[in-house]
């Protein structure tokens, strides 16, 4: 009798047990708790949102009402005239330098004007006026500012190029430059460049 009662004893033991470890499975769903250490998906669209966007590239450019692309200087913006800089409009999207110089100087290109720090964006400038915000250096004739077109007799039409280049962002143009040093190193750093080309002859 007592072994009977010891066997009966171990079947609802057994039986007990066998029923905890199926409500245990039903309770994680039936596979075996895969879900519970299952990585949870990376919501990789909601982190893109918080990264903004790089501004959109538009286009460099440079023009003036006082003359058109490959026209002649007005006698005005020259040094038998009142020698100031003529009137510009520009566009950049980034910060840009402006370099003014004549390839056909006799002595190799001279620079008649250089600026650097004009603000992004669009810009213009009235009769003599340097860009706002922006800081002329010297030329090559050492004067930080404009000198108007001036060739010497007899030498032909010149060419004179007023460049816009646009640099990278925080680019600083190392101290102390000035002249052709200057505007070769500003046109090695440019990412992009327009620009616009008066004539004058002596």
């Amino acid at each position: 009798m007592k072994s009977t009662l010891v066997g009966t004893a171990r079947r609802v033991a057994l039986a007990g047990a066998g029923l905890a470890l199926v409500l245990a499975q039903a309770g994680c769903g039936g596979h075996g708790g895969s879900r519970m250490t299952a990585p949870a998906t990376p919501k990789l669209t909601t982190v893109a949102r918080t990264v903004p966007e790089a501004p959109a590239a538009g286009p460099v450019t440079i023009g003036s009402p006082a003359f058109a692309d490959g026209a002649p200087i007005p006698v005005e913006y020259t040094c038998k005239g009142a020698n100031t800089a003529p009137p510009l409009t520009w566009s950049a999207p980034l910060a840009a330098a402006l370099v003014v110089d004549d390839p056909d100087a006799v002595g190799g290109t001279y620079v008649h004007w250089i600026v650097v720090g004009i603000p992004p964006g669009m810009g213009a400038t009235a009769d003599g006026q340097t860009p706002d915000g922006a800081t002329s250096l010297p030329n090559s004739g050492g004067r930080p500012g404009y000198t108007g077109p001036c060739p010497p007799p007899g030498s032909g039409v010149h060419h004179y190029r007023f460049t816009l280049y646009q640099l990278p962002a925080a680019y600083e143009l190392p101290g102390g430059m000035a002249g052709q040093r200057a505007a070769q190193t500003i046109a090695g750093a440019a990412v992009a460049q327009a620009q616009l080309t008066g004539t004058f002859g002596s």
